[in-house]
């Protein structure tokens, strides 16, 4: 760890090189940070596990008629498939190799109870049970997994900045629980504390809606305690939640579109950051600042607002449902596109000399996954924890801890592109959804969240502030292959 003096040192540097390029007012606005970066863009994307993507990183198959990708020159291996584990499996089924023309696949099972129960014990042979059921559906899904001839610009990204290999989701289960540990480290203190099969003694288990978003329907919760929103305002930090289906309303009730999904949007769980009509924000200027859109935005009023010089300090970022990578509702090819065009733009603005863009994902979708990740959070509920095998469970608790948190849960991809991020390089030191959470907190010194948060035990070391600074990269977003001048 570099002592703060020298973080602060290394920050004034930078920001004298490139204080000309911003305007007066973005400067100004944008409270000190421990270290040189001063905008942090975080794109959280769906259901994916590390294998899933980066089985056999950095080798791709290159079949003819699919973008090539060839490993330079230093890239290292990642902790993927081995020749053992592709031939000889434990669970029974070889892993298989996904082609483009297999981009859309129908979604596996990741619920709670069902993911523990795959990872059997730390065997890791059940993984039949989550997989894809349906008409027309693959059979064996689950043990699928693409290379870099379909999600090429991943690839890329990764060989030209870093990329983790353990990374992990902070507990086992879907996607609310993922968004909502990415931005409070915490999926207990649901109100209500109980809901048949969804929340548990307050902590929740499975997707549930916000109560405080006109679009919810089915179960609805809201969220007690504090979320890195709460963190950011006390601190005057910039923020915001930038949602590519989110559709504002300026009177009545919010309009909520066909593919609006509620569990995207994880800052309506908290009274003190929703918008339940989703109101727009009074203007470009207030954009990541409180007014009546209480920081939660569409992806075009990003857009907006940085045309007029006004990129929030800390931006989240979630594709519109199509984009995601979700199995079924997306694909990785579309995925790619949104994803490249995004980190494109991000690349030319002035204030990309300051910025770090992380990418991760919220659960596994079930996708097979070859590494059994550390408990750090235990739980002995008998109807809902089925991690030991046999025994069931998910050991013992200490006194007074939230239970049904298991975790950590599936190993996730998780990318970083800076000018700071180690290049061509994989990080193997432990981290997870909350290790994001705790660089935001540490970088805009802000309180911790408490109440047992995951960030309290939150680690990460993907940044390199002594080295020359990497240079954007560009890609083209169809093929993911860098673009040629």
């Amino acid at each position: 760890m570099q002592s703060l003096r020298q973080f602060l040192l290394i920050a004034c540097l930078v920001a004298a090189g490139r204080e000309s390029m911003l305007g007066q007012d973005q400067r100004e606005s944008t409270p000190t940070t421990k270290t040189p970066i001063r905008y942090l863009v975080v794109i959280f994307d769906e259901n994916n596990s590390f294998d899933h993507y980066f089985a056999t990183y950095p080798a791709a198959m290159n079949l003819p008629g699919e973008p090539a990708f060839y490993r330079r020159p230093g890239t290292p291996a990642v902790n993927g498939l081995t020749p053992e584990l592709r031939s000889f499996n434990p669970n029974g089924v070889q892993p298989f190799r996904l082609d483009r023309a297999d981009a859309v696949t129908c979604d596996n099972d990741n619920h709670y109870t069902d993911e523990q129960a795959a990872y059997n014990g730390g065997l890791l042979d059940n993984f039949s049970i989550l997989s894809a059921v349906g008409s027309g559906c693959t059979p064996n899904l689950e043990m699928g997994y693409y290379d870099g001839n379909t999600v090429t610009a991943i690839w890329n990204y990764a060989q030209h900045f870093s990329i983790s290999d353990n990374f992990f989701a902070s507990t086992f289960g879907t996607t609310v629980m993922g968004h909502l540990n990415l931005i409070s480290g915490q999926t207990h203190g649901a109100i209500p504390a109980s809901i048949s099969g969804k929340v548990v003694d307050g902590s929740i288990i499975a997707n549930v809606n916000p109560t405080l978003d006109d679009c919810s329907t089915g179960s609805v919760v809201t969220m007690g305690g504090r979320n890195i929103g709460d963190l950011l305002n006390a601190k005057g930090v910039s923020w915001g939640w930038f949602y590519g289906d989110w559709t504002a309303t300026s009177s009545g009730n919010a309009e909520c579109s066909a593919i609006y999904n509620a569990h995207y949007a994880p800052f309506q769980y908290y009274g003190s950051t929703a918008n339940p009509h989703h109101r727009p924000p009074t203007s470009l200027a207030m954009i990541g600042h409180t007014d009546q859109a209480n920081h939660q935005y569409s992806i075009t009023d990003l857009w907006n607002a940085v045309g007029q010089g006004n990129l929030p300090a800390v931006t989240f970022i979630k594709a519109s449902v199509t984009q995601t990578g979700h199995p079924s509702d997306s694909s990785p090819l579309a995925e790619q596109q949104f994803l490249v065009e995004t980190i494109n733009r991000l690349e030319r603005l002035p204030q990309w000399p300051e910025m770090a863009i992380l990418i991760t994902y919220d659960d596994s979708d079930g996708w097979y996954d070859h590494v059994m990740p550390p408990i750090m959070s235990k739980s002995n509920d008998p109807v809902n924890d089925a991690l030991l095998g046999s025994v069931g469970l998910c050991g013992a608790p200490a006194p007074g801890a939230y239970k049904d948190r298991c975790g950590y849960g599936p190993r996730l991809p998780f990318l970083a592109i800076s000018p700071f991020a180690k290049s061509n390089f994989v990080d193997n030191s432990l981290a997870d959804q909350s290790s994001i959470l705790r660089f935001i907190e540490d970088n805009w010194q802000t309180e911790r969240i408490g109440d047992q948060s995951f960030d309290a035990q939150a680690g990460s070391n993907i940044f390199d502030f002594h080295h020359q600074p990497n240079k954007a990269l560009f890609l083209d977003p169809e093929s993911g292959e860098i673009e040629r001048k």
